[in-house]
């Protein structure tokens, strides 16, 4: 796993583009399908906290290999079936308060 993360560095800058229509569509959905479980302002509810605080140590290669891998035997689900890597990392990206 941590070879993946290796690969996903390399292979995708910082800020890969994602276009404007498509981060507002990430955007609704980290609040929507992510706040069902991580609370609605993201404070933590099924799943742990959220806010930038909460993720200030995480990396973000780790952090977008658990949302499209899911975490096996809990409640995280994977979401590769729906994101491509660069929106993954888009996402690690907007958690931590880094989007461009």
């Amino acid at each position: 796993m941590r070879n993946l993360a290796v690969l996903l560095a390399l292979a995708l800058p910082a800020g890969a583009d994602i276009a404007p229509t498509r981060a507002t569509e990430l955007e609704h959905m980290v609040l929507q399908d992510c706040g069902s479980c991580h609370g609605l302002t993201m404070k933590g509810g099924l799943g742990r906290p959220l806010t930038t605080d909460a993720l200030v140590h995480a990396d973000r290669d780790g952090l977008a290999l658990i949302i499209l891998d899911g975490v096996p035997g809990t409640a995280m689900p994977p979401w590769r079936p729906l994101l491509t890597e660069a929106e993954a990392l888009w996402i690690a990206d907007y958690l931590k308060g880094e989007t461009p």
